[in-house]
């Protein structure tokens, strides 16, 4: 094919048109930038965090295994959640592992177990993540499958020869479809409770109308593209029926109720209230049973983020290549983050939920695929592990592993606190052991 695809092509139907996704005939990507089958019971939630470019390991790993009595420095931004959490150590992401583009693939490995594919073309390519592993399974129980949300776009310098996709994207549908995160928290909150109003039966039939109408129109552009056009053209038609399934799944749901709430349109300018306007929308969804599968990225990997508002003059990526001159900046950033989570569990615990708490009937995993950033190693990370998921981790715990223990055997034993039980994922030998004590 010689001619190029224009980029406004859509697909057509009934009025209405269906934006493509970005294909090789187009030019190249750098030139433009189970309906009743309900749980009645309390379920439980899965969640992943993000935090980039390691941490200042020595003010993070507590100096004893067992009880978690003393907190080291950054650990005592959650002090108050000692005896709802778990500190994990000898934990590695392997597949992160590679000399130069270690924070591609870090955030990229993170939940995959796979080493991303070095291009810097759309010829990406990574594994399914664990989340979307649960998604795929249990996904049909709520109105969302998944949700993934996030503090910064995927801008700026791209690591050594990857795509960007691969510094800001920890969820991954397939090894070829990155689940792309929102970060404008209002856009969130519209995607959690838009729809409820009067007008979602008709507007909900006039979207089946236009994807019943868009495919004669795709199946005739497919035989003007090439070979790896039309699988991406194939994966994009499957995201639609995927989104047939959600609106037909949808419909059989009640209303939820809309909270009352105002959120500024864009993205605010200070991070914290950034990020505890994203922690709010989980609690929200997770209250609302809107959804039991979230990943939240902190910041990008690569990150230089710096945080004047909280006493934090450079760039965190910088401070971090200062090895053990620069513990004591990595630290401040360090425990700005995990502060968020403090909010987080905050929220969750002060829910109430059957005999319990929100927090009770969560998973949530707080870590990297770095643990020293200036080294770029990927063993020995620091993981946190909070909630009891339904009572089946005892927590308040330090607990050891052996060195080298894949860190993708943490998400078998997360997926079986949904019920979610395969042999593998990514690079994973076998269920973590020992969460349940």
């Amino acid at each position: 094919m010689n001619q190029l695809l224009s980029r406004r092509t859509v697909l057509r139907g009934i009025g209405a048109g269906l934006a493509l996704p970005w294909l090789e005939a187009m030019g190249p990507l750098e030139s433009w930038v189970h309906a009743n089958d309900r749980t009645p019971a309390a379920p439980n939630r899965l969640v992943w965090l993000y935090v980039p470019n390691g941490m200042a390991m020595p003010n993070w790993t507590p100096r004893e295994e067992g009880p978690l009595r003393e907190l080291p420095a950054i650990l005592q931004e959650v002090r108050e959640f000692a005896g709802d959490i778990n500190i994990l150590t000898g934990l590695s992401a392997r597949a992160a592992n590679g000399g130069a583009g270690a924070h591609a693939r870090a955030m990229a490995a993170f939940l995959t177990g796979v080493t991303p594919l070095k291009t810097e073309g759309a010829n990406y390519r990574a594994g399914i993540s664990a989340d979307q592993v649960a998604a795929s399974r249990v996904g049909d129980q709520t109105r969302l499958a998944s949700l993934e949300v996030g503090t910064e776009e995927n801008t700026g310098f791209c690591d050594f020869g990857y795509n960007c996709v691969y510094k800001g994207t920890m969820s991954w549908r397939s090894a070829t479809q990155p689940m792309i995160k929102e970060v404008r928290p209002r856009l969130v909150f519209e995607r959690l409770f838009a729809g409820n109003d009067a007008n979602r039966v008709q507007r909900n039939a006039l979207r089946r109308s236009v994807l019943d109408y868009v495919r004669e129109d795709s199946n005739a552009l497919a035989q003007q593209l090439g070979a790896d056009d039309r699988r991406r053209m194939d994966e994009y038609l499957s995201a639609i029926r995927e989104i047939e399934r959600r609106i037909e799944r949808a419909a059989n749901f009640p209303a939820v109720p809309r909270p009352e709430l105002t959120i500024q349109a864009g993205i605010p300018r200070d991070y914290q209230e950034h990020c505890r306007l994203m922690c709010d929308l989980i609690v929200l969804a997770f209250q609302s049973d809107i959804t039991r599968i979230c990943t939240f990225a902190l910041t990008n990997e690569l990150s230089d983020r710096a945080f004047p508002e909280h006493g934090i003059r450079r760039g965190h990526h910088g401070i971090t290549h200062d090895g053990a001159r620069g513990y004591d900046e990595l630290t401040l950033v360090n425990r700005l983050h995990l502060r968020q989570m403090a909010y987080l569990f905050g929220r969750l615990k002060s829910v109430r939920e059957g005999n319990g708490t929100l927090l009770d009937r969560c998973l949530i995993a707080y870590g990297s695929s770095l643990s020293d950033g200036s080294a770029h190693s990927n063993s020995n990370l620091p993981i946190l592990l909070a909630g009891g998921a339904g009572g089946t981790v005892r927590t308040g715990r330090h607990i050891r592993y052996p060195n080298d223990t894949p860190l993708n055997n943490l998400w078998l034993s997360m997926l079986e606190r949904v019920d979610v039980r395969v042999p593998f994922v990514g690079d994973s030998t076998g269920a973590l052991r020992g969460l349940d004590g």
